[in-house]
């Protein structure tokens, strides 16, 4: 089972309460190692994507906890005479994919004895952390921009959490948590904890089942904080370390031009993200300036492997509009991965899978 660790100093990640940085050198914490995943340890008879949970490294006796996230469809759509796997995160218990990662973290929370968090969203991460939240009987706060969407702030309402909303960018929000963070209260960060990347890994799983248990040749998923790209890195990784796959995916990230300091970070270097704008964009869910696990995504994704490229403004709402002309409904940031893939596809090995990673009824249009 692999261990958490800094990625700076080495240390283990504490086994009691939850800090979210290294409290020796304030690095990040990760894994260190692939996840185990084997076949022979499925659980089919737990609900949802629980039947992974051999794979999640949870503690000892953790719980099951769960709203039927996971089992999401992978349909295949025709694209100039290609075939274009769309797999549909959107359709998770709170719209997106955060659900994966929040079980896992509402599992990881009661087994260290946590009773209540805060957390920072621009509105999905917090939505699911507060759906958990209240299933798991955990008293929640979560602070969001005050341009997060209004569905989101509805959503995070109606499941019992108090919603801080904080003026100025995504960035504001993020400061403004730490100060509750700093008097002691556990964070329970998607961003910064990497509890969660065992629960994304699970799309790699269903995937390659999903496909007659090979993976696709291009994987193409929106890349904010990094998560749900690492996570699904984490899963591929798995599967060939378990002799189940002989490759990964040639990895496509993609940001909005608006702010996109991981294309700056594979294009120039780490210290090109401190560059990067943070404009407003349709695709709110990707506007992060400072993405925690940026370092881990241009670590494995070397040029060869995959890349990392931005869409401009026009190019999200054509695609958006474009999806739901298909009959997919999803939220612009969803919209990012379409847009990606009428620009690439050309290039690209096939088949591709793209992930669709939030619901279009969490996004209202303004005009």
């Amino acid at each position: 089972m692999p261990n958490i660790r800094c990625v700076d100093c080495g240390s283990l990640y504490p086994s009691q309460g939850v800090p979210f940085r290294c409290q020796e050198c304030g690095g990040i914490f990760d894994y260190d190692a692939p996840f185990q995943f084997s076949l022979d340890k499925l659980e089919p008879d737990l609900p949802g994507y629980w039947q992974y949970r051999h794979a999640f490294a949870l503690p000892a006796g953790a719980p099951v906890v769960t709203l039927g996230e996971g089992n999401t469809p992978l349909l295949w759509e025709d694209f100039t005479g290609e075939k274009l796997g769309l797999k549909f995160e959107s359709l998770n218990p709170t719209g997106s994919y955060k659900d994966r990662g929040s079980a896992v973290l509402a599992s990881q929370l009661l087994a260290r004895g946590v009773k209540q968090a805060v957390e920072d969203s621009s509105g999905n991460a917090g939505a699911s952390f507060a759906a958990y939240a209240a299933h798991a009987r955990l008293s929640g706060r979560v602070y969001v921009p005050e341009s997060a969407s209004g569905p989101k702030r509805q959503q995070i309402e109606a499941y019992g959490a108090e919603l801080m909303r904080i003026p100025g960018p995504r960035s504001e929000a993020a400061k403004a948590v730490l100060t509750q963070v700093e008097q002691g209260v556990p964070y329970a960060s998607h961003a910064y904890l990497p509890f969660g990347l065992a629960g994304i890994a699970t799309i790699a799983y269903e995937i390659w089942q999903q496909m007659g248990r090979t993976v696709p040749a291009a994987l193409i998923a929106p890349v904010g904080h990094g998560g749900l790209l690492l996570g699904i890195v984490r899963g591929f990784q798995a599967l060939v370390k378990a002799g189940l796959s002989n490759a990964e995916p040639y990895y496509v990230g993609v940001q909005a031009a608006a702010c996109d300091p991981v294309v700056r970070a594979f294009e120039h270097g780490l210290d090109a993200m401190q560059s990067a704008p943070e404009l407003p964009t349709l695709a709110e869910g990707v506007r992060v300036r400072t993405p925690v696990r940026a370092r881990a995504l241009i670590e494995h994704i070397s040029p060869g492997k995959g890349t990392f490229i931005s869409i401009a403004e026009a190019e999200i709402q054509s695609s958006y509009q474009q999806l739901a002309q298909r009959g997919y409904y999803v939220e612009p940031t969803s919209a990012l991965v379409w847009a990606a893939y009428r620009e690439l596809h050309r290039n690209l090995p096939q088949p591709a899978v793209a992930v669709l990673s939030g619901n279009g009824l969490k996004y209202i249009p303004t005009s």
